[in-house]
């Protein structure tokens, strides 16, 4: 019985997994499916897709934007991952992700829409109109690109690896034959892990579920954003952060279908204004508490927005 390369809903996840990991042992080849290619493809130049500048934000027609209903954004986001993306106590959507559209939505006096949905479907979802925006600290990927168009970057990538606190999984190079390894399904997470070191990691619906098999030991690490990683663990949890590794050049944007040239324009416009006034320095400083300095929110080799805005001093 092999349930290592496949999709664990929620439920009875641990039961299943403590049989089926007792059996196999958790090792395994790539998936029929998967090829030998880079996860990060793409996402590793930021100048080719980076603009120039944008659109003053008075010359954007807002009747041109294509939205589903108009004069609000419909947008395609998560519930568990914080600090980026996530619905709080009260129900409503927040994180950094979210909080920061909203604040580029008011600069173009569009509503927000959230719905919250599942990261596999997001981009799909985008394709197919259900959405104006996908908003999911989603890595800009040639691959994605395929898919939907993105806005400029408004935040950096970097993974974390998270295990017990006692685990003898210490680093990313440590992921072997094996060892029990989660992600969730088709994050870059789980590209790396399937075609890059050849593993077939435990696949998981959301991040909520991920980071509870590693607390109950049913798997041995999980690959994962580091923000969501951070934002998952809480004190007495028996878990840490094993290793982090920053890709400046790996930035995150937003989602939008390739046939609405226009919002992505009006988004780009929206987000170097929120850059210039200040809003986005607030928002980081605010959700990531661990990248106090000028030099951890703007490490070398990485910006927000268009290629000629400025991020103004703290």
């Amino acid at each position: 019985m092999k349930l290592t390369g496949k999709l664990l809903k929620t439920g009875a996840v641990a039961a299943v997994l403590s049989l089926s990991l007792a059996a196999c042992g958790g090792t395994g080849s790539p998936s029929a499916s998967g090829s030998a290619t880079d996860a990060l493809a793409g996402a590793q130049t930021p100048d080719k897709y980076t603009t120039a500048d944008v659109t003053p934000l008075d010359k954007i027609d807002k009747s041109k934007l294509g939205l589903l209903t108009p004069g609000t954004i419909k947008v395609g986001t998560l519930s568990d991952a914080p600090p980026s993306i996530y619905i709080d106590k009260s129900g409503n959507f927040t994180g950094f992700d979210n909080e920061l559209l909203k604040a580029m939505a008011a600069k173009l006096d569009l509503k927000v829409e959230f719905a919250s949905t599942q990261f596999q479907s997001l981009l799909a979802q985008v394709k197919n109109k259900q959405f104006d925006v996908g908003s999911s600290s989603i890595s800009t990927t040639d691959k994605r690109r395929e898919t939907v168009a993105f806005t400029n970057g408004y935040d950096f990538g970097f993974m974390a690896l998270v295990a017990k606190d006692d685990s003898k999984v210490k680093a990313i190079a440590d992921l072997k034959s094996g060892v029990r390894v989660g992600v969730v399904q088709g994050t870059v997470q789980d590209d790396m892990v399937t075609n890059q070191l050849k593993l077939d990691p435990v696949r998981f619906k959301d991040y909520n579920t991920a980071y509870a098999n590693v607390k109950n030991g049913q798997i041995d690490a999980w690959l994962a954003p580091s923000q969501q990683a951070e934002g998952q663990i809480k004190p007495g949890d028996g878990t840490k952060i094993q290793e982090k590794k920053v890709a400046t050049q790996n930035f995150s944007a937003y989602a939008v279908a390739k046939d609405n040239p226009a919002l992505v324009e009006a988004l780009n416009s929206a987000l170097d204004a929120v850059i210039a006034d200040g809003t986005w320095t607030k928002l980081v400083k605010q959700w990531f508490t661990d990248r106090p300095t000028v030099k951890e929110q703007l490490p070398d080799g990485w910006k927000p927005g268009s290629k000629v805005v400025k991020v103004p001093a703290s």
